[in-house]
């Protein structure tokens, strides 16, 4: 049985708290983390100019593949959203829109990784700030879950959730995705944790083993948020897959 190492990092599009952008230290927190795949919210691709396309960056200089998901375009002034970096081979890749009305876009990345033969169905999601907002962006995720073709292993979901307290959005979560591991941790603002926003989440196949809050020197400057991480060990998946269907495209 293999274990892993996940982490979700909102990385503030690499601004620190001293109100520097500063991609070095986002790299360097997610080194000391050494995640096998990490998901990644306010991630920004700003037109051709190479150093500016964050996850190309982050991946290029942490020796991992990447996908990147839009949520905002701004043209040729580049684009804004999630992305998702990983130390194992990428299979395919879909993005589902889960904005709501006029408020900010938002989006979920779907990202499947080859895990010595195990399909492993990673989702990062990143949620808006008003109840009613995440109450539908919850229904939107879950019918894109429910629709997703060729899921044939086990799904892990992790993201900024947006919310302070157990609300709906929790307590929806929770029972979608069962573990007796608590995975409510502080996480905003990184020099002083009060909210809970940042989650993960994972199917019966991956055991929890721990889960915790990456918090040192660095992590509480680079970005206005904490790391969460968890060492999961990814048990034998089920002989029928969670939807039948076709697989993924591969990204682009």
């Amino acid at each position: 049985m293999k274990t892993l190492v996940v982490a979700s990092y909102n990385i503030h599009r690499g601004v620190g708290l001293d109100r520097r952008r500063d991609l070095g230290r986002i790299a360097d927190v997610i080194a000391e983390i050494g995640p096998d795949v990490i998901g990644l919210q306010e991630v920004i691709r700003a037109g051709d100019t190479a150093h500016l396309d964050q996850a190309m960056h982050l991946a290029s200089k942490l020796g991992m593949e990447f996908v990147m998901g839009a949520t905002r375009s701004h043209g040729a002034a580049g684009i804004y959203g999630n992305a998702v970096l990983t130390r194992w081979p990428v299979v395919g890749s879909a993005r589902c829109d889960i904005s709501h009305g006029r408020r900010e876009p938002r989006g979920c990345l779907r990202v499947d990784v080859d895990v010595d033969g195990v399909t492993l169905h990673v989702f990062n999601a990143h949620f808006g700030l008003a109840l009613r907002e995440r109450r539908a962006q919850l229904e939107l995720l879950g019918a894109f879950m429910a629709v997703s073709s060729g899921l044939l292993g086990p799904r892990l979901l992790m993201g900024d959730f947006n919310e302070w307290h157990r609300g709906p959005i929790t307590r929806g979560l929770r029972r979608e995705f069962s573990s007796p591991i608590r995975r409510m941790r502080r996480t905003h603002p990184a020099i002083f944790p009060l909210f809970r926003l940042d989650r993960i989440y994972w199917d019966v196949e991956l055991e929890g083993q721990e889960f915790h809050v990456h918090r040192t020197r660095l992590s509480r400057v680079a970005s206005d948020h904490l790391p969460v991480v968890a060492r999961l060990r990814l048990l034998h998946p089920g002989p029928e897959p969670y939807v039948t269907g076709e697989k993924l495209p591969p990204p682009e």
